[in-house]
């Protein structure tokens, strides 16, 4: 299944999304490797998310595509969105910290 995270799925998956960063474990993954389009919204969410996390003293790993990484490239936030190329990589990280 594939799927986009855009203007119009943003609010909810920001909703759902921000719950399980207040509610979960500090470091968390978000596997988006299904996601086939991510616009300005969705990026906009994912860097929210990201902040929550860090101000919640955790992380968010994101494992991703190539799709979805040269997207997030073009507008230079791969790093502080801690990109990852798989859910092994992301699991990795998130144990050394």
């Amino acid at each position: 299944m594939t799927g986009l995270l855009d203007a119009f799925s943003e609010p909810s998956f920001q909703k759902v999304l921000g719950k399980c960063v207040e509610d979960g474990p500090a470091n968390l993954i978000l596997d988006l490797s299904k996601i086939d389009f991510i616009d300005s919204s969705g990026l906009g969410a994912l860097v929210q998310l990201v902040k929550k996390a860090q101000t919640a003293g955790g992380s968010l790993q994101i494992v991703t595509n190539p799709r979805v990484t040269q997207t997030v490239k073009l507008v230079r936030l791969e790093k502080f969105l801690s990109l990852q190329p798989s859910l092994d990589e992301a699991k990795e990280n998130v144990r050394k910290k």
